[in-house]
């Protein structure tokens, strides 16, 4: 039997993009794994008759119910009081839960010295204690109690499970809400729902197209999902652990058509391709940037355990750090440009002999929206890598904005990284 399970993510500042949903999508892959299919995620503001509206529109076709957000104590945190109206459940103060809550928000206001209106204080509190009649209370991990809320006798429908916004107070959670008893019972018809992922780097999209259709009615089973994330392209297939045998065929074909470009069958990241490669061989790595401005350090460094093969980036941005910092030859910027295939070359040469790294990674190019030119037009970088074994060098000329022209720079950077580590090297 499948399960289905909808999460409403609640926050103006979501749904306006001031601040990126981190919930929907975690709750998502925690739902899938636990078995249950996620069909919706709905994102509404902060008003009470919306998320009443997205509540009914999922609680009609599915088995399980997640909200995030909207239990703070200020007006507008009204989520608690929504669901149990949906429900058929009153709103009260829960003593108990009031006195758990006073003792987290007085011993937190001891701990950072704060002093405020103790009737405000006091207000706030009550306000995260006061929850529907007959609801499982979770205790909270900040200031605010989660809930499970089921349907009041009489009425039909999904437990809705009401969760905190700050995704480090919703995570902490999560155990004790899947825990529930009306969550493990929803849960416990749910079958085991398996997830694998195959990545590659440099396919297009319509020849992945191509060797999927070749091989789609050999697939049944198989929930198959597409995505070019990056400049990378990621083929995620959700299946029950009986249709293994068709999983091995969709990877066969993607192996057998794409052989030099599928680069992680595991899940893994080329961040992880590349630090376990530099770790296998002992090697370091230092980078010299200019266009990317330290964010293929930043994504170097981001990777836990990275301090066993990074030793550092220098984000040379003008063209006297690059002589100054880096040993470049202010002759060879003159002739060719900052942005050439040989100021790459000298900028990932300088790395290496700056930090004294095995790997050297230089990046130069023009990311926008202004300082193209015909001969360099906006979107024109240029990467290079030095090591031991050799050498690579790519020219990309990317589309897009800034944002999006420095962030596959420093993608492309690390594959360029990566097929070195293969062998791949040209000269």
């Amino acid at each position: 039997m499948t399960v289905r399970a909808g999460v409403v993510v609640t926050g103006t500042e979501v749904l306006t993009g001031r601040v990126t949903d981190r919930n929907g999508p975690w709750l998502a892959e925690q739902l899938r794994a636990l078995g249950a299919d996620v069909g919706r995620i709905v994102v509404v503001g902060d008003r009470p008759d919306d998320l009443e509206a997205a509540l009914r529109h999922l609680m009609a076709d599915h088995d399980l119910v997640v909200t995030s957000g909207g239990l703070g104590p200020t007006a507008d945190d009204l989520t608690a009081r929504v669901v149990g109206d949906v429900q058929g459940r009153p709103s009260e103060l829960h003593e108990e839960t009031y006195a758990v809550v006073r003792a987290v928000v007085d011993e937190l206001m001891r701990r950072r010295g704060w002093t405020a209106d103790p009737a405000a204080v006091d207000a706030g509190t009550r306000k995260q204690a006061t929850v529907p009649v007959g609801a499982h209370v979770l205790p909270p991990v900040g200031t605010a109690p989660g809930l499970v809320v089921t349907p009041a006798d009489g009425r039909d429908g999904p437990p809705v499970v009401v969760l905190p916004g700050p995704p480090s107070e919703l995570r902490g959670m999560w155990p004790d809400a899947v825990a529930a008893p009306a969550v493990r019972a929803v849960l416990a018809g749910a079958p085991a729902l398996l997830e694998d992922t195959v990545r590659l780097w440099g396919t297009l999209e319509a020849d992945l197209a191509q060797s999927l259709r070749r091989v789609e009615d050999r697939l049944d089973g198989l929930e198959v999902s597409t995505c070019l994330r990056g400049g990378e392209l990621e083929v995620v297939t959700r299946y029950a652990p009986d249709a293994a045998d068709r999983l091995e065929v969709l990877r066969g074909a993607l192996l057998t058509d794409f052989p030099r470009t599928v680069f992680s069958t595991d899940g893994s990241t080329v961040d992880d391709v590349v630090g376990d490669a530099l770790v296998a061989r002992g090697w370091t790595v230092a980078a010299a940037e200019s266009c990317t401005g330290g964010l293929l350090g930043g994504r170097l460094t981001a990777r836990s355990g990275s301090s066993a093969y990074v030793l550092g980036s220098v984000a040379a941005y003008a063209n006297t750090a690059k002589t100054a910092l880096l040993g470049v030859p202010a002759a060879l910027v003159a002739e060719h440009g900052a942005v050439s295939p040989q100021v790459a070359d000298a900028m990932a040469d300088g790395a290496r002999t700056a930090f004294g790294a095995d790997v050297g990674i230089g990046v130069t190019g023009v990311a926008g929206p202004g300082g193209g030119t015909p001969e360099r037009p906006v979107g024109t970088v240029h990467v290079a890598v030095a090591g031991p074994s050799g050498r690579r060098a790519r020219t990309l000329h990317l589309p897009g904005g800034r944002e999006q022209v420095r962030a596959i720079t420093v993608t492309a950077a690390l594959h360029e990284v990566r097929l070195l580590l293969a062998g791949d090297v040209t000269g």
